[in-house]
Formats: structure tokens, sequence, C-alpha cells
């Protein structure tokens, strides 16, 4: 399938104009063998299910990496995973997020391969997911999720990942179907120069919108998922959990898109000023009196805040723009993948 691109002559990268999405490859063939691959699980509680992972994907990429970071399991996860032959480490600070981080940090690979531990992502798309990486090459490849089961994905939470994956469209760029699959591989340049900030399962949010800020180049591949096995229980707090990914949002806005943000709240103000201020101007104009003194004050000084907001968003949009550029040139100190 071919891949329109543009490229931007600001700072030389690539930026995808049209999303390849791909189904999965029936027949994905080998991995260069001089590519280093790493497969990260973050785990929790997932002694039930982490050495079938470890098995899958040591069976789909035979010359990688695996390494399973526990997170204050209560389980013998770290116990099952060490036998089952993964390099197991620990993170003490709890959340998703936070294991992601310090896997991003201490671990030195061409190509990274995350995936949930809970064995309901499908580890046969592994190889085609990484040849992805390298055929761009890219530097995102998103595992967007089919199921065939409502156990495997259930209709709340495929209704809560499309809504969210709107609203961030919406706002950044419509580059993704299935912002929250846990089932990712990225390129060394982009891990290496990713600030996460999240704590838990919102970094997949914050991995999306840190590449669509870049403009980096990105893919998508559909990978079967499948139902979690019996015994082995959700971690996933649907409410809370989306929340949180709300909030994320929300501050991404302001911090990466700080004049559109300023000037819509500048907006809301100006709005409110005028509708509380108009009837008093329209009974001075009438009678040459202003009996309702107080509220002609306090809509002065809500269009006031209006236009300071308007300034707030000019000044921030200069910082955001020298953070991006940051941002861009440190991703480009890091070389592409090269086969």
């Amino acid at each position: 399938m071919a891949v329109g691109q543009q490229y931007g002559a600001d700072h030389g990268i690539a930026h995808p104009v049209d999303l390849p999405r791909r189904k999965q490859d029936e027949s994905p063939g080998n991995v260069p063998g001089d590519i280093e691959v790493a497969v990260l699980v973050p785990c929790y509680n997932e002694a039930t299910t982490v050495a079938s992972v470890i098995s899958e994907f040591r069976q789909a990429l035979p010359h990688a990496h695996i390494y399973v970071y526990d997170n204050n399991s209560v389980d013998e996860t770290a116990a099952v995973a060490a036998s089952a032959g993964a390099i197991v480490r620990t993170e003490r600070r709890q959340g998703k997020g936070n294991v992601v981080r310090r896997m991003f940090s201490d671990i030195d690979a061409d190509v990274y391969l995350i995936v949930d531990g809970d064995a309901k992502y499908d580890a046969t798309a592994a190889p085609a997911m990484v040849r992805e990486i390298l055929s761009g090459p890219y530097d995102k490849v998103n595992g967007a999720r089919v199921h065939t089961s409502e156990q495997a994905y259930r209709p709340g939470h495929v209704l809560g990942n499309r809504l969210l994956t709107s609203l961030v469209s919406a706002f950044f760029g419509d580059q993704s179907r299935d912002m929250l699959s846990g089932y990712k591989a990225l390129s060394r340049r982009f891990v290496k120069t990713f600030p996460a900030v999240s704590g838990g399962f919102e970094i997949e949010t914050e991995l999306l919108i840190h590449a669509l800020q870049l403009g980096v180049p990105m893919s998508e591949i559909e990978t079967q998922y499948k139902e979690r096995p019996v015994g082995s229980v959700s971690k996933l707090a649907t409410y809370g959990d989306g929340l949180r990914i709300l909030w994320l949002i929300f501050h991404l806005i302001r911090d990466l898109l700080p004049l559109q943000f300023f000037l819509a709240v500048a907006a809301v103000l100006a709005l409110v000023a005028i509708g509380f201020g108009t009837p008093v101007f329209l009974q001075y104009l009438s009678t040459g009196l202003v009996p309702r003194f107080p509220t002609l004050i306090a809509a002065s000084a809500v269009m006031i805040l209006a236009f300071l907001s308007v300034f707030a968003g000019l000044i921030l949009d200069s910082v955001a723009r020298g953070r991006k550029e940051a941002k861009l040139l440190a991703y480009l100190a890091y070389q592409p993948v090269q086969r």
C-alpha cells in the first residue's frame, strides 16, 4: 500500500498525509538479524499470563531481548517471568506510565516493542510490526485491535476509546483509530526523545500526542485482540482512567496549543462580559444613567481578563514553539534505523 508523504522543509522530517492502515501480514517472514529488538512487558499481578506472553514473543521474535518490569506485584509475576527466561526488573512507582518511562530510560535497542502482560495481544503480529518500522522507516507503529468477542473488548471500552481518540484527532490530527492500544512498535530515536510525564494508563495518549506534535512518520497494523485468560484480572479502572486521560488531554491542549486554548478562554470571557454589560450600556444610552454600577464594573473586569487571555496565549505560543523546536532538535540528533 502506497504511503503518501510530504516533507517539511523547516526541519527535514517526513509528515504522513495518509496514515497507512495495513492488515496483519499472514506471512510475516524474518526480521533482519542485525536489528536489535527489545520486547517491553510492563506487569502488575500477571503471574497467570506472563509466562505465555514471554513464550509467544520468543517464538515470534527469536533474537529479541524480552524485558519484564514488575510494578509492585503481590503475586509471583517476577518469579514466573524469570523462570520463563525474561530479563526481570522492578519499578516501585505505581502506574504503567512510570514503568514505561523507566523502561525507555534503561534499555537500548534499535526497535522497541511494547505490549501488556495480559496475553490479550497477538504475538504473531510482532515481526510484521518490526518490519513495518524498518520499511518506512517509521517511528511509531500502532497495533490497532480487531476483536471478535465482547469479552475481549467490552462495548463501553470500545465507545470510550473512540470518543477519546476522536477528541485527540480533533485537536492534534487524525492519525490513529485505536489510540489506547497497548501494543506498539517504536524506534530508538522516538523512545529516547520522548519526555514522558504520565504516571498511569494515560501514557498511550501521551505517546500519540507527542508523535502528532512532532509530525513523525507513523503507521498502523491490525492485530487480533483476544479474551483475557481464565484467572487473569483486568487492572483497568474504566471511569477513573478515562477521567485521567481526559485531564491529560486538557493539559496537553493547554501546553502544546496555548494560543488556541487561551483564545477560546478569551472568547468565553468576552461573551460573558458582553452579556452582562450590554443591558447596562443600552440603559445608559436611553436614560443617561448607570443604576447598576457594580454590574458595569464586573463586566469591564471580565473583558479585561479576556484581553489578558489573548496576550497570555500569544506569549505562551512562542514558548511552546521553542519547546517544540528543542524536541525536534533532540529527535533529529538520532539517526533512523538502518536495515
